[in-house]
């Protein structure tokens, strides 16, 4: 058995379960995380709750306290800041229910690149980028975390140490090496 799978429930639980994939589980509703880019998430429902939106309810009831709202900018502006904290908890609260926190390197075979992995590709002129494979709400090109479902995740998944992958990024097509494969 692989165990059950887990739905985290919005900001009632801080910590969602590590999950191991097992042959047969079904994950075709879930969305793919790591446990840092959950933690990420949690943090930010967190904050939206304690700090930020406290805050601004104390501005918009400072500012109505003023007299007329229809012409009070701090008050207008408060209300509209706290329709859009609450759109932002609420889409949170959905994404949270689809995530699937997954321990890199407990779903794939070992020596392959698969969700989690830290790929280290050289590219035609030679230079060398490593890659995390990770899902699509943790995606930053700038700390080389890239989702499995861009095009170059895709290519690397299941890739083994030496693979030559053929790439078509947006700058046009490229052959990667895959020169190492680890997970941390």
């Amino acid at each position: 058995g692989g165990g059950a799978r887990t739905r985290a429930q919005g900001s009632q639980r801080t910590r969602a379960p590590v999950i191991a994939w097992a042959p047969g589980m079904d994950t075709s509703r879930n969305v793919k995380i790591t446990r840092p880019g959950y933690d990420k998430l949690q943090a930010e429902i967190k904050w939206l709750w304690t700090v930020e939106r406290p805050r601004v309810t104390a501005e918009v009831e400072a500012a109505a306290a003023l007299g007329d709202r229809s012409e009070n900018a701090e008050y207008i502006y408060g209300k509209k800041r706290l329709r859009e904290i609450d759109r932002r908890l609420q889409f949170l609260s959905k994404k949270m229910e689809r995530l699937w926190v997954v321990d890199p390197g407990s779903h794939g075979r070992p020596g392959r690149a698969d969700f989690g992995a830290f790929v280290t590709i050289e590219d035609e002129q030679g230079g060398q980028r490593t890659y995390q494979l990770v899902g699509p709400d943790e995606v930053d090109a700038d700390a080389g975390r890239i989702s499995i479902d861009s095009p170059v995740g895709k290519a690397l998944l299941g890739r083994e140490v030496d693979d030559e992958v053929d790439v078509m990024r947006p700058k046009g097509p490229t052959v990667l090496t895959v020169i190492d494969i680890a997970y941390r």
